[in-house]
């Protein structure tokens, strides 16, 4: 399936399928295509709505993630979202967090993969490190646990956004932010059914931060998949799929 965006009151997002609403929500770098297999899967049964945070537009000012939940409760009220299952990657999941947090209400259920919040390694001191092709390369592919995910599409397109000097200070600001913005204290505020999905090899959020999510989220379980590292829904769609759907479904 090819993802449409749409747009509506200056929002930009992918709206597929009906029933309960699945919300994905990516990571700093997050591209349409980490999620294909997962809009795929579960546009069948859910309506799937992608918001594409405005990482790279927001200004200066607000680039954190406060505005990037402002941003997102923004969007659930334009669109009117109600009961949703909220899923996220590295960022993505730090944002979800922050929005189950502000919002309990709005939130049936939270699926988090790879989420900072707690503690992430960072993508080396000068990332991101601009002009350098060989350089973003490797950076990419040091996500995956096999290199060959990092396609040349997915490299060329963070080359593209990194080559913008007003969207590296972007980058840099909200990086810092995730980092600054530690969740231990209120974690055990979450109170809905969570799953988390940990990259056994992943070496950003390694999997000690799995563990520690686990501790400290009461209603949750943690799963890891093997030969993977910070994007499990990218490098073992199947698996990533058939964990969730497990989760669901005990779940309702």
């Amino acid at each position: 399936m090819s993802l449409v965006i749409k747009e509506k009151a200056g929002f930009k997002y992918v709206d597929e399928g009906q029933g309960q609403v699945l919300m994905l929500l990516h990571g700093l770098f997050g591209a349409l295509s980490n999620w294909e297999g997962v809009v795929n899967h579960y546009s069948k049964d859910l309506r799937v709505v992608i918001p594409m945070l405005p990482i790279y537009e927001m200004p200066i000012k607000e680039a954190g993630l406060v505005g990037l939940r402002e941003f997102t409760e923004k969007f659930v009220e334009t669109m009117q979202l109600d009961n949703m299952i909220i899923m996220g990657n590295s960022l993505g999941g730090h944002v979800g967090i922050l929005y189950t947090l502000a919002n309990p209400a709005k939130v049936a259920k939270l699926v988090l993969t790879g989420s900072s919040g707690l503690f992430e390694n960072t993508m080396g001191g000068s990332y991101p490190r601009r002009g350098s092709y060989d350089y973003i390369r490797e950076r990419v592919a040091y996500t995956f646990y096999d290199p060959q995910v990092a396609s040349k599409d997915l490299v060329d397109e963070v080359f593209e956004t990194t080559k913008s000097i007003p969207k590296c200070m972007r980058i840099v600001a909200i990086a810092k932010s995730a980092q600054r913005n530690n969740l231990a204290l209120e974690l055990p505020n979450i109170k809905v059914p969570t799953l988390l999905v940990w990259g056994l090899n992943d070496t950003i959020t390694p999997p000690l931060v799995g563990f520690e999510f686990n501790r400290l989220i009461p209603n949750s379980e943690l799963k890891f998949i093997d030969k993977c590292c910070h994007a499990p829904m990218m490098e073992h769609p199947e698996k990533f799929n058939r964990l969730v759907q497990d989760f669901l479904v005990k779940k309702k």
